[in-house]
């Protein structure tokens, strides 16, 4: 065989195993390159370089549990941080690696875009002007969100993030849709395609899924693929929507990563780059002057315990443009959504509404949060009526409050109704 047409590859050495992290001797690469680990079953594990230690480079594989030893042979395996985007993934359910799951070819792709997204210029990023249609009547009418916002959907284990989810996604008005499913139950995977994506909407979505039980650096990998195909399509002048559900698994597998590379846990337990990875994800979304596209991006966060200091959910809720809190109270009571309007924001309503729109839904806020200030009043019969004329109104119209708020999963209800049923009923 000749061998001197065949290009020279980069071949290093296993020389330590601590937990997750292999220690390779024999070769420089940059942070992110792909490898290839010959493991002792005769398997090739992928692998990527996630740092350095003195001259060796330090790398996480992709397979849990792959069965190492010291000497084992390690080589580059292709170029880093690049993703193959094109329309070929419309219709399709692929892993963190781009391989499809839904049992079909590998999609045929003709483009790529860089996995950590490209640094734009702030002044690129467009304006939230146009109201964005998701279907939700209560997140139509009173949280009113904008094509190209970010919107974070907070609750604690149960109360419905995941399901409403599904609902926006249903109703939205978009070109493209692009589903994250991070670290979710096998189960839930297959769910989420059979429930949330008729065939009507399953040929312009793109879903990339990890399970629960997968490495964490394919948790990450998934997360930052699906936002990478979005800004894609993005380029491409299209609205789209996306979806990662959710931010917390993803700020979870970049804490597993963090801790052991040495880094220090701060708050809770978090390194600094698990929460510091949460806007660097969520600053990639948004509407672009240059094109004409935008992302409308929608990111669940469990709320560990029902704890809405969390430190993830601080960070999220610091940098989103609005956030849906869910509450376990109203979920118990059966009202489905269960969104806590007085505690839920959309701070592009502004924009995106105008001043009658505002006005119904400031009071609709008003008769909502003074009821719920005197609920414990009310229950007890130690409220006397006349004394307040606005908690009156909210204590007559209670019923009429809470079933403006509750609709069914399967329903949609778009934006130019919602906007009139509002306006109509808590209109001056």
């Amino acid at each position: 065989m000749d061998l001197h047409g065949l290009p020279p590859r980069k071949v290093g050495r296993l020389v330590a195993h601590d937990a997750m992290l292999l220690e390779i001797e024999g070769f420089p690469a940059p942070m992110m390159t792909p490898v290839r680990i010959n493991a002792a079953d005769g398997r090739l594990i992928a692998g990527e370089i996630v740092g350095f230690r003195g001259n060796r480079s330090l790398a996480i594989p992709l397979t849990a549990n792959a069965p190492f030893a010291v000497g084992a042979r390690v080589v580059v395996d292709g170029e880093a941080g690049r993703v193959r985007c094109g329309n070929g993934l419309l219709g399709r359910i692929i892993d963190a690696l781009g391989q499809p799951l839904d049992g079909e070819s590998e999609p045929s792709l003709s483009d790529s875009w860089p996995l950590n997204g490209i640094n734009n210029n702030p002044l690129n990023k467009a304006r939230v002007t146009q109201p964005f249609d998701c279907g939700v009547r209560a997140i139509n009418a009173l949280l009113t969100l904008g094509e190209g916002q970010r919107v974070a959907i907070i609750g604690g284990s149960g109360v419905g993030k995941s399901v409403l989810m599904g609902q926006m996604l249903t109703g939205a008005d978009c070109d493209i849709i692009v589903a994250g499913l991070i670290g979710e139950r096998a189960r839930e995977v297959s769910d989420f395609v059979e429930t949330k994506l008729p065939p009507s909407l399953r040929k312009r979505a793109v879903v990339v899924a990890t399970a629960a039980d997968e490495a964490p650096l394919l948790r990450l990998k998934a997360a930052m693929r699906a936002t990478a195909i979005a800004e894609y399509f993005r380029s491409q002048g299209k609205k789209v929507l996306l979806l990662l559900d959710s931010l917390t698994r993803i700020a979870h597998a970049r804490r597993e990563i963090g801790l052991a590379l040495g880094e220090p846990p701060a708050m809770k337990g978090y390194p600094p780059s698990a929460l510091g990875l949460i806007p660097q994800l969520i600053e990639r979304a948004g509407g672009d002057r240059q094109s004409g596209g935008s992302i409308t991006a929608l990111y669940t966060v469990l709320a560990d315990g029902g704890d809405m200091d969390d430190p993830v959910v601080d960070a999220a809720r610091a940098i989103v443009d609005g956030h849906i809190l869910l509450s376990r109270s109203l979920a118990e009571s059966g009202v489905y959504p269960a969104i806590d309007i007085s505690r839920s924001l959309s701070r592009t309503m502004n924009e995106t509404a105008d001043e009658t729109h505002r006005n119904a839904a400031m009071r609709f806020r008003r008769l909502w949060s003074i009821y719920e200030e005197n609920r414990d009043l009310i229950l007890m019969g130690a409220y006397a009526p006349g004394s307040d004329t606005l908690l009156d109104e909210a204590v007559i119209r209670q019923s009429e409050l809470r079933e403006f708020l509750m609709q069914d999963a399967h329903d949609q209800i778009d934006f130019c109704e919602s906007r009139h049923v509002l306006i109509e009923g808590f209109g001056a």
